[in-house]
């Protein structure tokens, strides 16, 4: 789902832990030396790498006080704009809680001279990476729009800048009011929901700004008043309180006039004060146990550690990646592959501008007892404190780490690319280059750095919190307030710096310019000595090579009767080779800085590698390894078995899995090769019968390479390429055996329109899925289908959340979609709503649908912004390697032409509204959906009595 004017619910960074560092991205790397393809122990050293990380960017300063960066990058003709406010929920006084947040929605429905919201101004002109988020010490606004298209972007930026407050009403109050009461309603009903209210409430004291949640709470979001948003808005979003960052197809003088035209005549505003959050260690352990609805048990270790603003967070993340942040960590050798007392743990640090959070997790094993689990991490914890990380932890834990920045090389804007890269360091810092400083002090922490930095921060009293299956013991309708925080201050009178650059005329929205041709590369051909198939497309912005060997398998080849098979081999397989076990394999991918996944998909069995150019070789034969020789070992068979049951029962307590752990097998039925969950993991009864020998025949039957495609996308060439692929995969043999073939001749259920409803007593929301099979293929041309999805229900501007969420406020944001499937597609609708409005979401929805079937066919308006906007957006949307790649996949797997996307542009400009309304009415029909109701059901079941549909109660399948 998309998340639109959402607020960050993950910190603004997760240093380490296995999860990239928000944004430290580079434009160019020197070359580093190739290594042999046997070299698996001596990969490129950390610190060549680092030294070449590198980011060219021009500063200026308006004389009203905004701060100008400027990165070119002229490998898309796209600029990313990205505005960072120095104001976050740490700024919010007494009362308040929420504010920050609530603003970030108010500011993207129009200013003075952009009426409504902004997204469909942006939208038809083809903006991507087009959101917002807040978090504890900052907000931002984003989006990448086609270069034509800046001054449009620049106009609309400066305008909720500088001229919001004459369009501020009571009546968009109340509506964003609302929708982010939703959201909060969206976030507690989460499996673990409400871990980070007591995170924040107990490592952080009262009154301290980090104490408070950025949601905020109901009581204080019921109480903003008018008066109250507006005088937030003058003493918090001044140009002089802000940072502006263009990357990408700009450059300084060009940037200079633009954004001086646009911004300079915006005056000042007061200067916001600096806020002193102090780390205060706890006075003693702190022990909770709380009750959601969760599968199993999970422990916590958690504590308050220093944020950016103090040298010691970086060797503290890099001991939580040694802790439980790499597939080879401390955590999971000890308690999950050792011990096999858990199913899963993790270490990580939540680091913001001014602390952190320190936070070690488990999930206990179903029949283990939690204390023993707690006792366990506490053994581990104090073991690498006692100890020290070795060197070979270390070298892959700053591995990881460098790698993975490197990867985000490519992306200029978003909410992790160059742009905000730039931002957060000016912001948090006080230098854009922060992130240079950052990896190059990560090069050369060493062992007694880590050692001394956890020693001294996980020596103070822990916060030991135990979250237990079972009926939950506290909501969050009014978590995330703070009545102990400082009340407000009056502002600091405003300098007189009013700006002398004359107003731009803001009369009109400025044009979108022309679309220019879509820069997709040819995509070149090979075949091994052994048929397989290979498709390259060069990339050289960046030194990264990504490789995928895709089967045509996936979940759908799963045997009749035992859903899950191909996910639990996976599984499996990533616990080693024939000749590497689970701990070799994982820390020769972390030496090389090689992620190697794999994905399921209805159709697709895949494994990827994403590489460094310098350890592409070695890399490759791992990747080889890894696909042809799994080890299968029985010693991790029953492990990786309790883990998948583990994941399945997780699901069933997830409302969005369980609905679609109902749909998909009510749709299709449950001997289709579509009829499961799109997770793929199976039923438990499935999983709790299969053997290792059935894993290892599926392997033999499925993974084989007449039925397998390598795509490239990457800084080398095919002629380069193709050695290596031959030596890793060209001696691979075709069986003598026929390859099996999946059986799409099932019959279908007759559509049968009803309501399903699935009991979760006292959680507070409502999950509403609904779908209907389409007399469709995936390998159909569904551009025409699917752009007048775009209109009903597939952008954010889509009817059905301007319905359910602008207009009435009952939900976070609604979406349908038409499925990505070979064979027979169906139609979905996703629908979180306040528990109270189940009925009556139900009923407008289906009075959507309706209409826009019927009588209410697609406007022109929408077709622009639904057409003439994807054509734009298409230069965005393969900016990146992992985009084209990608899209070329999707050319192969689909059967299009390469061609396909090129042409794309002038398809969507020839659309007409005629041709969307007849597609929609030729495939979809409202009296064949299918209802999918996950919630309370003694509140929910009256509210369906009057819809005329017939309801049972059903629950998830196991």
């Amino acid at each position: 789902m998309k998340a639109l004017l959402s607020l960050s619910r993950r910190p603004s960074r997760l240093l380490m832990g296995g999860t990239a560092l928000a944004g430290l991205v580079a434009t160019s790397l020197a070359a580093t030396p190739a290594l042999a393809a046997e070299a698996v122990d001596k990969p490129a050293p950390v610190a060549d790498l680092v030294k070449a990380v590198n980011i060219p960017y021009d500063r200026f300063t308006l004389p009203n006080g905004l701060t100008v960066l400027v990165h070119t990058d002229r490998k898309a003709p796209v600029v990313a704009v990205s505005v960072w406010y120095a104001v976050g929920s740490k700024n919010e006084p007494r009362g308040r809680t929420g504010f920050a947040h609530l603003f970030e929605h108010l500011m993207f429905y129009g200013s003075e001279h952009v009426s409504g919201n902004f997204f469909a101004p942006l939208s038809e002109v083809g903006a991507t990476d087009m959101n917002g988020t807040t978090w504890l010490d900052r907000t931002n606004y984003f989006e990448t729009v086609p270069t034509g298209a800046l001054d449009r972007a620049l106009m609309m930026e400066s305008d909720r800048m500088g001229y919001l407050l004459p369009a501020m009403t009571q009546a968009r109050l109340d509506a964003q009011r609302a929708v982010v009461k939703n959201e909060k309603r969206q976030g507690d009903n989460q499996p673990f929901g409400l871990v980070d209210y007591e995170k924040l409430e107990t490592l952080y004291p009262a009154g301290n700004p980090y104490h408070h949640s950025t949601i905020g709470s109901m009581d204080d979001l019921d109480k903003a008043s008018l008066d109250d948003v507006k005088g937030w808005f003058r003493d918090h979003y001044g140009p002089n309180n802000a940072v502006l960052v263009l990357a990408g197809d700009i450059d300084l003088a060009t940037a200079k006039d633009k954004v001086t035209h646009w911004f300079g005549s915006i005056p000042a505003g007061p200067k916001v004060q600096p806020v002193k959050v102090p780390i205060v260690p706890l006075k003693a352990p702190v022990e909770k146990t709380i009750h959601d609805s969760v599968a199993t048990t999970r422990v916590y270790r958690m504590w308050a550690v220093p944020g950016l603003d103090n040298p010691q967070y970086l060797p503290l993340s890099i001991g939580a990646t040694i802790l439980g942040g790499l597939a080879s960590s401390r955590l999971d050798d000890a308690l999950v592959r050792g011990r096999q007392i858990a199913i899963a743990t993790e270490a990580n640090t939540e680091t913001f501008a001014q602390g952190a959070q320190f936070v070690v997790s488990a999930d206990v094993k179903p029949g283990q007892d939690a204390k023993v689990v707690g006792a366990a991490l506490d053994a581990e914890i104090a073991r690498l404190i006692a100890q020290g990380p070795t060197a070979d932890e270390l070298q892959r834990a700053t591995m990881a780490y460098v790698s993975t920045q490197i990867r985000a090389l490519e992306s200029v804007g978003g909410n992790s690319g160059k742009a905000p890269t730039l931002a957060e360091g000016l912001l948090y810092s006080g230098d854009p280059a922060h992130y240079r400083t950052e990896l190059e002090a990560a090069a050369k922490v060493t062992a007694a750095d880590v050692q001394a930095a956890m020693k001294t921060w996980l020596s103070h009293p822990v916060f030991a919190l135990t979250v237990e299956p079972g009926t939950r013991t506290a909501g969050g309708e009014n978590r995330g307030g703070d009545d102990a925080l400082p009340p407000a201050q009056p502002a600091p009178p405003v300098a007189n710096t009013a700006a002398t650059t004359p107003s731009a005329d803001r009369s009109t929205l400025p044009a979108a310019g022309d679309i220019p041709p879509l820069p997709f590369p040819a995509i070149e051909r090979a075949t091994l000595s052994n048929g397989i198939k290979v498709y390259f497309a060069r990339r050289s912005a960046v030194p990264t090579v990504a490789v995928r060997v895709a089967f045509d398998a996936g979940y759908a080849a799963d045997p009749v009767g035992a859903p899950g098979t191909e996910a639990l081999l996976l599984k499996l397989m990533d616990e080693g080779t024939e000749k590497l076990d689970a701990i070799e394999l994982a820390r020769a991918r972390e030496r090389l800085g090689a992620a190697i996944t794999a994905y399921s998909g209805p159709d697709q069995t895949g494994f990827q590698l994403d590489a460094l150019d310098a350890n592409l070789a070695p890399s490759l034969s791992l990747l080889s390894d890894f696909v042809r020789h799994p080890g299968l070992r029985d010693k991790d068979f029953a492990r990786v078995k309790d883990q998948q049951l583990a994941a399945i029962d997780a699901e069933g307590q997830d409302p969005d899995g369980a609905a679609l752990r109902v749909l998909y097998p009510a749709l299709y039925g449950p001997g289709h090769p579509y009829g499961t969950a799109p997770s793929g993991i199976g039923t438990r009864a499935a999983v709790t019968a299969m053997t290792r020998d059935t894993l290892a025949a599926w392997h033999q039957a499925w993974l084989r390479p007449d039925r397998a495609s390598i795509f490239v996308v990457g800084d080398t060439t095919l002629d380069a390429m193709k050695p290596m692929l031959e030596k890793s995969f060209g001696s691979w043999k075709v069986p003598v055996s026929a390859a099996p073939v999946k059986n799409f001749a099932v019959a279908v259920p007759q559509p049968r329109a009803r309501i399903l409803l699935v009991d979760r007593p006292g959680v507070p929301q409502a999950q509403i899925e609904a779908g209907e099979l389409l007399d469709a293929k995936g390998t159909d041309d569904l551009v025409n289908l699917r752009t007048a999805n775009q209109v009903l229900g597939g952008d954010f501007l889509a009817r059905l959340t301007s319905n359910l969420r602008e207009d009435k406020g009952w939900s976070y944001g609604v979406y349908s979609m038409i499925g990505q499937r070979e064979q027979q597609v169906a139609f979905r609708i996703y629908a979180p709503v306040q528990t109270d409005k189940a009925g009556p979401a139900i009923a407008e929805l289906r009075k959507e649908v309706t209409g826009y079937l019927g009588t209410s066919g697609t406007k022109p308006v929408e077709l622009g912004w639904a057409a003439t906007g994807s054509a734009r957006k298409l230069p965005g949307m393969f900016e990146t390697s992992g985009g084209l790649l990608e899209g070329i996949a999707g050319i192969i797997q689909f059967k299009r032409p390469d061609d396909w996307y090129t042409r794309l542009p002038e398809r969507y400009r020839a659309l007409t509204t005629t041709d969307l309304d007849k597609a929609a009415r030729a495939k979809l029909d409202p009296s064949h959906l299918m209802w999918v109701v996950v919630g309370d059901a003694a509140k929910i079941r009256p509210q369906l009595q009057d819809l005329g549909l017939p309801v049972d109660e059903v629950k998830a399948t196991d």
